[in-house]
């Protein structure tokens, strides 16, 4: 699937701030992200399997700052 074919969704916590914010999207086996102020470039993509492992050290707060 083509870049411009995918549904983009921003993160709720986005909070409208101006396109300081990443958006992804969801295929069969990948996720793919990218950046709100440059929509041009190519989104990174990551396996399904990599952006759960991801979501759940954020919700454990595993990169926060001490």
């Amino acid at each position: 699937m083509r870049d411009d074919e995918l549904r983009w969704f921003t993160s709720s916590f986005s909070g409208g701030n101006g396109g300081s914010c990443v958006e992804v999207a969801f295929l069969p086996d990948e996720v793919a992200v990218r950046d709100t102020k440059d929509r041009a470039l190519a989104p990174h993509r990551y396996p399904t399997t990599r952006w759960a492992e991801f979501l759940a050290a954020v919700r454990a707060r595993e990169f926060d700052r001490s």
